[in-house]
């Protein structure tokens, strides 16, 4: 007889199920134009989001308005904390994708912070352009399950962006090489329970720092507002002076009015935590 699947299952692949129709219907907004901030200057926090592949720049607004509420609800003080994203084709690869992602950053001022941060294949994207480019304007880079260690079979989809997720693809390897040389930092944000790849842990980059987020599937993250909390945090963070900023263990900020997430999972790692290279 086959086992039941557990309850903690069920309710992980009900939140995703749920995440995925969400994105189904924000698939048609943010399409044509990137969206950038208005009256973004010198110094401003500017946090430039980048769907997965088959979706858009409109699955990115949930994430972009529980950014703007995290940001008043940590009573973040100095330069503001802006949000910017970008929809791309489907059938161009990373390398192409990135020149997408270039023209877009070339619209934000010249002494703007900026802080990458992608889903998925966007997450790929988002660290390519951080080694390659020497955008000095770049603080950090952070992915939200992105499959940084290759998902086998990718190239069979035949789209450019799929074949650079293949575990041989060469746009891997020059990232995976590259991280531990690039003196931008890098946060990988992993669903615990993300089902599009085996132990999604292994798919952190190396050398970055890692945040499990349990109990969540790969979609999921996209409207998690302890994921939203997570980006500010890192943004607050890397804004101050070395050895004065806050810690990444201690508790996130919740979003005013709605329902914290899924609790942790105890025997996942409860704060970020530093990854050596390999």
């Amino acid at each position: 007889m086959r086992d039941r699947p557990r309850p903690h299952a069920i309710a992980v692949a009900g939140r995703e199920a749920v995440a995925f129709a969400r994105q189904a219907l924000l698939l048609r907004h943010d399409v044509a134009e990137p969206v950038l901030p208005e009256g973004a200057r010198d110094g401003d926090d500017v946090v430039v989001l980048l769907h997965g592949l088959f979706a858009t720049a409109g699955v990115l607004r949930p994430m972009r308005a529980a950014i703007a509420r995290q940001a008043r609800g940590a009573g973040a003080g100095g330069p503001a904390i802006l949000t910017a994203a970008v929809s791309y084709p489907l059938g161009p690869g990373v390398e192409a994708l990135t020149g997408r992602l270039a023209a877009t950053l070339g619209a934000l001022p010249t002494g703007a912070r900026l802080h990458l941060c992608g889903h998925s294949l966007g997450g790929v994207v988002c660290r390519f352009y951080a080694q390659e480019s020497g955008d000095a304007r770049v603080v950090q880079t952070i992915s939200m399950a992105s499959p940084f260690g290759g998902v086998p079979g990718a190239r069979l989809i035949g789209l450019g962006g799929a074949r650079d997720l293949d575990p041989a693809s060469p746009v891997l390897r020059r990232i995976l090489l590259g991280a531990a040389r690039s003196r931008v930092p890098h946060l990988s944000v992993i669903a615990g329970g993300d089902s599009l790849v085996r132990s999604p842990i292994a798919h952190a980059l190396p050398s970055g720092e890692v945040r499990v987020m349990a109990a969540r599937g790969h979609n999921t993250l996209l409207f998690d507002n302890e994921v939203a909390a997570l980006l500010v945090r890192r943004v607050l963070d890397l804004r101050s002076p070395p050895g004065t900023a806050a810690s990444p263990t201690g508790p996130l900020p919740q979003d005013p009015g709605t329902a914290p997430g899924p609790p942790r999972d105890t025997a996942a790692p409860a704060g970020v935590t530093p990854r050596a290279a390999g």
